[in-house]
């Protein structure tokens, strides 16, 4: 879970940097909260968000008491390297309230949406947790040049049921397709929302 940027500058922030938590799903801004260096470490380590409490002064990581962990897909450094931005998935409500966020926004993304990140996490744990009766493992196993031909060949098979009339058997083929293209996200280390940002700055040219 390494940031693509230089770590920030406690020295320069005094010791506390501010750090700004975003649902990498829904881009929602979850809660803001404060790290020093012991912090960030444990965070970027441990892919737990984990804070400064500046009122008990110690290290907690969010969702220690409640159970609704942030668990971290990106951590970002702003420009000044004086703030942090962490884009993580929440287990359940952020807020102590109870609320989705720290805000009192709704934090519900798209149904097709969630499934297709739950689908991805679940693709993710397939990787780093091998199961031996899974295809998905199998596939991992069998290493990115098997996994990019079934993509391929998967392409095909939708260009083949596209010529034809049935629609159920060319749906089918298009979903084999998802699937094996977020099985080979998973395998280069990417995320499919770094697809659809490529795809929005394309639209704003």
């Amino acid at each position: 879970m390494a940031s693509k940027h230089p770590k920030p500058d406690f020295e320069k922030a005094g010791g506390l940097v501010p750090a700004i938590v975003q649902d990498v799903r829904t881009g929602k801004v979850l809660m803001l909260g404060y790290m020093n260096e012991k912090a960030f470490k444990k965070t970027r380590k441990e892919g737990l968000v984990t804070f400064f409490s500046r009122s008990k002064q110690r290290l907690w990581t969010k969702g220690e008491t409640s159970g609704h962990y942030l668990h971290v897909d990106e951590i970002r450094i702003d420009c000044d390297q004086d703030a942090v931005l962490i884009k993580a998935r929440p287990d359940g409500p952020t807020c102590h309230t109870g609320a989705d966020t720290c805000f009192s926004e709704i934090n519900h993304p798209p149904q097709e949406l969630d499934f297709l990140h739950r689908l991805s996490a679940i693709i993710h744990e397939r990787r780093v947790h091998p199961d031996e009766n899974s295809y998905t493992s199998k596939l991992f196993h069998k290493g990115i040049n098997r996994i990019a031909k079934k993509v391929g060949e998967e392409a095909v098979e939708v260009v083949i049921e596209a010529k034809d009339e049935d629609r159920n058997l060319f749906l089918n083929e298009c979903a084999d397709l998802l699937f094996h293209f977020l099985v080979l996200l998973e395998a280069k280390e990417a995320r499919f929302s770094e697809v659809l940002d490529v795809l929005e700055e394309r639209n704003r040219k």
